[in-house]
């Protein structure tokens, strides 16, 4: 007779410490692009926006999606 045992381990209490910094570091870098994007695209003059197709109201969905994607 042949059986089969499956252990199921749940992650221990360093590695989800881990895994939340890393999700932690992961958002604060995108944020700090997002930032770093929005703060460069609004230091352009309207006439460099305007050459490169933008609007000053759509910088910040512009910014969201370099750092977020879409």
């Amino acid at each position: 007779m042949a059986y089969t045992t499956s252990i199921r381990t749940a992650p221990t209490l360093i590695e989800r410490l881990v895994a939340f910094k890393n999700d932690l570091a992961e958002r604060h870098a995108k944020n700090r692009l997002y930032r770093e994007t929005l703060d460069e695209l609004q230091a352009l003059s309207s006439r460099e926006l305007a050459d490169l197709g933008m609007s000053r109201a759509n910088l910040k969905s512009i910014a969201h999606e370099a750092a977020y994607g879409k």
